[in-house]
């Protein structure tokens, strides 16, 4: 979801925001602006559309100064458009604003902000925020900062500056994800971690109902009440490098490209012998054994990975296991009993949805075992115990290489489950582990042969409808080879299980409609078959996902992408990745953006 960066210090602020709204375009927008303190006036930047339009305007346009901030936006209340776009001001142009998340009591705040004659430009929500920060304003930026928040319902990140205090600028978090970076004689504002890289390897992390006062020389912190408070400095270890491109057109690709190392690397990082390592689990064995039902609740990709999830916790350990959707979860007041789990699953750390799934677990006292991909975020903080999937950072808004991960860590998990429940023979964990560890090689086998895909992606990009099937292990696989079709290349595509294809979405197949089935040998390998041969008879297109070797599939398809072999159970690591490759090259036939797809954002951090 949008992305603020904020800069107070010696450089000029024009240039230090640019840099940083580049590093977090990868969050999706569909507009950027900036406001800088020029000469103690506010002068505001901003424009509907890429980056490049607002970096045209700043060219002809120059505005100088040393504190400023910055913001891309992922439109929420009113559309795409210049006016919309943030930074926002108030009626005398002496506060700028921007925003991230959503302030759901905003149109009674309007209603009440237009009767004392303020005067609003845009459609937004955001703008309603400035506005009451200069109706509290009494001389005092912390204390009307303060005031106005105490009015907000909703989520919300903020980074503001003002003409009354050019010398510093204000960050308050409130849901949604804020940084605040402390260099030498400057500081700086971030919703994310890559936009600080480059600039400082020391940040704070605000934490729920907080707020920095910045100064180039100084942050302090204080609470919703404005009582100063004291936060622990943290240092950055990622690296420039894992933040770029590399040789890569693309992050996705380059994300496709790192899987066999990033699985090689969580299994070195877990596996010691015969032993499964979690060393942020916080659960002691007492507790684990005593688990008689598990709930995972996730969003999107990771929701698939919680699928797979689901098959690893009751095959392995026996668990009763349950899959919800994070934003239906939350409502339904679940059933919950005390030898329950909930496990909250997000890349980001920082879901929403998810978040509110967590946090509607611990009111009714059950814990929270957050898988995520930051431990820095919300869900690791709040969570009673953590796994960290190790991916690095992911900056393709289509998920790749976390959701292998998420799989993964998944996957051990249930074993080391399995093992405290007695639920598997220690030769069974070791056989299940050796074949893990064959995994990185076979990945590899399969993306060096993208330009395989590629070619194959020649055929299939101009159709305008998808369908995917799998079964058991695989039928999730298909649901995420669906959605990585149609968040990157917009093209209508569903997932299903396959025996269930026949009860009615049977009837959308013809000629024109590409099928694409995952048929790895396994123990429902001969019912796929069958369900493929269904398709076949009512002259459907097939793209078949198969075994190295296996040649009678031949028969009843029209294109083979073959994988390496390996056991049934992990076959959904391998059967992703030429789904993955095959989204990927489609869209790029098609002239998409594939890193930034239209609509979406890398973590949706609003409900």
């Amino acid at each position: 979801m949008c992305g603020i960066v904020g800069y107070i210090g010696d450089k000029p602020a024009e240039s230090v925001l640019l840099v940083g709204l580049e590093r977090l375009k990868y969050r999706g927008y569909d507009s950027a602006g900036v406001a800088i303190i020029d000469d103690g006036d506010i002068i505001i930047r901003k424009s509907a559309g890429k980056l490049r339009v607002l970096d045209e305007i700043l060219k002809e346009n120059p505005v100088n100064g040393t504190i400023g901030i910055g913001h891309t936006r992922w439109a929420t209340h009113g559309g795409p458009s210049t006016v919309n776009a943030h930074p926002h001001n108030d009626c005398k142009n002496k506060f700028a604003i921007v925003h991230n998340g959503i302030i759901e009591n905003y149109a009674l705040l309007k209603e009440r902000l237009i009767q004392n004659s303020h005067i609003f430009k845009s459609e937004t929500d955001t703008e309603v925020i400035v506005h009451l920060i200069e109706e509290n304003y009494n001389g005092n930026f912390l204390e009307s900062v303060v005031k106005t928040v105490s009015q907000l319902d909703g989520s919300f990140a903020l980074a503001i500056i003002s003409e009354y205090h050019p010398s510093s600028m204000v960050a308050v978090r409130k849901g949604s994800p804020l940084i605040v970076g402390k260099g030498d004689g400057e500081n700086f504002i971030a919703s994310d971690i890559p936009a600080l890289v480059n600039l400082t390897k020391r940040i704070y992390y605000l934490d729920d109902k907080e707020i920095a006062v910045i100064t180039r020389d100084d942050i302090q912190f204080y609470d919703f009440s404005g009582k100063e408070i004291k936060k622990e400095e943290k240092n950055i270890s990622i690296t420039d490098k894992l933040v770029d491109k590399s040789e890569y057109e693309h992050y996705m690709l380059k994300e496709i490209m790192e899987q066999p190392d990033i699985v090689a690397s969580i299994i070195r990082e877990r596996i010691s012998g015969e032993e499964i390592l979690f060393n942020k689990l916080n659960f002691d064995n007492n507790y684990l054994v005593k688990i008689g039902r598990i709930i995972i609740q996730a969003a999107g990709t990771s929701w698939h990975a919680g699928l797979l999830g689901k098959f690893f916790i009751e095959g392995f350990a026996r668990i009763h296991t349950e899959v919800d959707i994070s934003s239906e979860f939350r409502y339904r007041n679940p059933v919950i009993e005390g030898d329950t789990l909930v496990v909250a699953i997000s890349q980001s750390g920082e879901t929403a949805d998810t978040i509110a799934g967590l946090r509607e677990a611990k009111s009714k006292f059950i814990k929270v075992l957050g898988i995520c991909n930051n431990m820095a975020s919300t869900i690791a903080r709040e969570s009673d115990a953590v796994i960290d999937i190790m991916a690095g950072p992911e900056i393709g808004v289509a998920s790749t290489k976390a959701y292998i991960a998420q799989v993964v860590s998944l996957f051990l998990f249930s074993l080391y489950m399995g093992k405290i429940k007695w639920a598997l023979q220690p030769e069974d964990i070791n056989m299940y582990i050796n074949e893990l560890k064959k995994i990185p090689e076979k990945i590899k086998e399969i993306v060096d042969k993208k330009d395989e895909i590629e070619r194959l992606a020649e055929q299939y990009y101009n159709r305008n409808n998808f369908i995917f099937l799998g079964r058991s292990y695989n039928y999730p696989t298909a649901f995420e080879g669906a959605l990585k079709l149609k968040e990157i290349s917009y093209i209508h595509s569903t997932g299903y299980q396959a025996g269930e294809f026949k009860h009615g979405p049977i009837a959308l197949i013809d000629e024109n409609v590409p099928v694409v089935c995952i048929a790895t040998q396994g123990e429902i390998y001969n019912k796929m078959v069958s369900n493929i041969q269904e398709v076949k008879s009512r002259d459907g297109n097939i793209i078949v996902i198969a075994t190295e070797g296996d040649k009678q599939i031949q028969k009843f398809s029209d294109k083979v992408i073959y994988v390496p072999n390996t056991i049934d159970i992990l076959s959904p690591i391998l059967n992703v990745v030429p789904l993955q490759l095959l989204s990927y090259y489609i869209a790029l036939k098609r002239g998409c953006d594939v890193d930034q797809p239209r609509n979406l954002a890398k973590s949706v951090t609003v409900e």
